[in-house]
């Protein structure tokens, strides 16, 4: 195996902008039985914040608020919220939703139909809503309607035509008399007629050349199409495109100024030196791939040049950029020119609600929350589940409003105490249950609120195993595995993460062997470890490309690819934007000292 020494990377580095304008039309809301379309409805999904739905819809959260009172104190999954359309409240919304209304689907409603009330050809709707199916377009469900452009519309005017008539020749008529009475000529007459070289006789049938004027109407075929040609879109075949060599380009802040790259850098090369072990794996199965690096530095200055380079445009697939004003000018570039746009790092990017080309593959915080609280519950809905009230100041809050209200709903049961170091293993026991198993949820998650609650109810749980005693706790408990290991089999503990590699699995410790004969270091001892995050995520897009084609998201049902670190469940935020990822695992220490995951379905 080839070595690849660190900074041999910058052989691949080369500079490169786009500036993309905004389009200036905006669609009329449309009057309906004397009212216009000033509100819609939206289905809160599991995960959904007001901020979020905000933003996707390109208003603000006040907005939201003053239409719904009571979403000020929380919102659920599977309620209804009004949106006022942006022009409704004097919105200054930047981005390309400018040029659209939004509707929901009402009973009866086709897609037809929707395209005669708006006066927008059905292809068009189809082309603003890139998630939609018959799977999708379902009452209750939100698309957006695009501003009708001249050029999408069919025109009529009055044009000359050009035809060809059949004439049976009279008693008597002669070729003069025919070529008069129909104003052409007879050399006209006679090529669509040889047999008029033998004369003319009474009987024959003559194609005669006539000039007319008509209503002829141009423009896009599909404009004017059938009610059941405008339905049948929905349920139209998606062919896979296939690539012939997947075109792969790498945008990160290598710093290749730094005389000392610093800790930070360091992890975005250990991402980059992953992203190759994974090229390395694919091209073995026969796949062809061309990667192309890019050092973004700091800021937007270099992003801008890196942009402007033509070999950019090329590229099936995009992945990186850090901060917030790069990502979103990469993804505005990838939107443009059709390109897949990994967003590897952050949770906190906006542009997943109104991209369909994005994809986000560390899982936002109010996801995470709903799919772990959704987790817990399936569990141990069975169980005596007691929240541990820890009041450090750095609660779990979300969660833990989010877990409440899924048991809540499912009508689980569940006690609450506050946490008192003088009489923790007191207040547990006089709560326990000797006929279910009993979990513990702390609301914090530090490392210090874990260790004064760690020892207290380890010995609880050795003195009493009739108990059962279950902890279930968070992501970052994992990187404290060090210290509190052998606690969290004798707690048999759970924890949710969206990353999670097991160092005894072969696929890990074969990772790290690969890893280290390549580069003759082992990776960063953080969280997640940015090495098998960049092996993942090209694995995953790289191998979806080579298999499924550039449009590989018709597909992403069919691709299962088993993360060494990081599992991928995408799925599209809406009708028009793109996907997050929103798998988590449940990490199990067992008492038996195994450790198994799995993923929330």
């Amino acid at each position: 195996m080839n070595k690849i020494p660190i900074y041999a990377l910058t052989c691949f580095l080369s500079l490169a902008g786009v500036s993309v304008e905004a389009q200036d039309h905006r669609p009329q809301a449309v009057m309906v039985n004397g009212q216009d379309n000033q509100v819609f409805f939206h289905t809160i999904e599991k995960g959904q914040t007001v901020y979020a739905i905000a933003t996707m819809y390109g208003v603000t959260p006040d907005d939201i608020y003053r239409l719904n009172p009571d979403s000020k104190k929380g919102i659920k999954a599977g309620a209804i919220l009004k949106i006022p359309q942006r022009d409704t409240v004097g919105s200054t919304a930047k981005r390309q939703e400018d040029n659209y209304l939004f509707h929901t689907i009402q009973p009866k409603e086709t897609l037809y139909s929707l395209s005669i009330r708006y006066a927008v050809p059905a292809t068009a709707i189809v082309k603003a809503n890139p998630g939609l199916s018959t799977s999708t377009f379902t009452i209750g469900k939100t698309i957006r309607i695009p501003a009708t452009q001249v050029e999408d519309l069919p025109t009529t005017e009055i044009k000359t035509v050009n035809k060809e008539i059949e004439y049976t020749v009279q008693k008597k008529e002669t070729l003069y008399r025919i070529c008069r009475k129909f104003n052409v000529s007879s050399y006209e007459l006679l090529k669509l007629n040889p047999k008029l070289k033998e004369g003319v006789k009474a009987g024959m049938v003559l194609k005669i050349p006539v000039r007319t004027e008509e209503n002829v109407t141009t423009g896009p075929a599909t404009a004017t199409l059938s009610e059941r040609d405008a339905n049948a879109l929905l349920s139209e075949p998606k062919s896979i495109q296939h690539v012939n060599s997947v075109k792969v380009a790498l945008l990160l802040p290598f710093m290749t100024h730094e005389a000392v790259p610093s800790a930070e850098t360091q992890r975005f090369i250990e991402y980059y030196e992953g992203l190759l072990l994974a090229v390395d794996s694919l091209k073995s199965t026969g796949c062809s791939i061309n990667l192309s690096v890019y050092d973004t530095g700091n800021g937007t200055k270099k992003l801008k040049e890196i942009l402007k380079e033509d070999a950019l445009k090329e590229a099936n697939l995009i992945i990186g950029a850090v901060q917030n004003d790069q990502i979103g000018p990469v993804a505005e570039f990838a939107q443009k020119n059709s390109i897949k746009y990994v967003i590897p790092f952050t949770s906190k990017n906006d542009d997943v609600l109104s991209n369909a080309y994005v994809y986000q593959v560390n899982t936002p915080h109010s996801y995470l929350y709903a799919k772990a609280a959704q987790g817990g519950c399936d569990l141990f809905a069975d169980d005596n589940i007691i929240l541990l009230n820890i009041k450090d100041g750095k609660e779990k809050t979300e969660f833990i409003e989010t877990f409440k209200g899924e048991m809540k709903q499912r009508n689980i049961a569940f006690s609450e105490i506050n946490y008192n170091s003088e009489t923790l293993a007191a207040d547990v026991e006089a709560l326990l249950k000797t006929d279910k198993r009993n979990v513990v949820v702390p609301t914090s998650g530090t490392r210090d609120a874990l260790n004064e609650i760690k020892s207290p109810l380890r010995m609880l749980a050795e003195e009493h195993p009739e108990y059962g005693l279950t902890l279930f706790g968070y992501p970052e408990w994992q990187t404290y595995t060090r210290d509190c290991l052998e606690d969290f089999h004798a707690l048999n503990t759970y924890i949710y993460s969206n990353f999670y590699a097991d160092n005894l699995s072969k696929e890990v410790a074969g990772f790290y062997t690969k890893y280290k004969d390549w580069y003759s270091k082992t990776l960063i001892n953080i969280f997640p470890k940015y090495g098998i995050l960049g092996f993942d995520t090209g694995m995953f897009f790289i191998g979806a490309i080579n298999k499924y084609g550039s449009n590989f998201e018709n597909n992403l049902d069919k691709i299962h690819y088993q993360g060494v670190q990081t599992g991928f469940d995408f799925h599209r935020v809406n009708n028009w934007g793109g996907f997050i990822n929103t798998n988590i695992f449940i990490v199990h220490y067992q008492s038996d000292f195994n450790v198994t995951r799995n993923e929330v379905r």
